[in-house]
């Protein structure tokens, strides 16, 4: 199993950026997926954005395409979360996620997760 510590979430405005890290320990190798994935109080856990630790491929959900960038850093076995033009729609709990296969964005496929880390944006 892999083991994950997620950091960098907090308060900014809105219009701000964050920049979320993922540190991965355990088991990982280039046929892992790892993804972020969020949830808003009340709200079900919502699909993020997603990469191989190959480097090849990388997805967004819809509500943050153009304005999010997933990237991976294999030497530090850490995957990061670019956050820019953020609203207050994207206040939440922000979780990184991994799975051993191909890159889905169903939260039920992963089966290593983060503790989480609170992003709240201000109006």
């Amino acid at each position: 199993q892999v083991q994950l510590v997620e950091s960098g979430g907090g308060l900014v405005q809105a219009g701000g950026s964050l920049r979320l890290s993922c540190a991965a320990s355990g088991r990982t190798s280039s046929r892992y997926t790892m993804a972020w994935f969020r949830q808003a109080p009340g709200k079900e856990r919502e699909f993020v954005a997603t990469i191989r630790w190959s480097g090849r491929g990388t997805y967004y959900g819809d509500s943050v395409k153009g304005r999010f960038t997933i990237s991976g850093d294999n030497a530090k076995n850490t995957v990061y979360l670019q956050m820019n033009s953020l609203k207050p729609g994207d206040t939440a709990v922000y979780y990184c996620a991994a799975r051993f296969g191909l890159a889905t964005m169903d939260a039920q496929e992963f089966d290593s997760w983060g503790q989480g880390t609170q992003v709240t944006v201000s109006s």
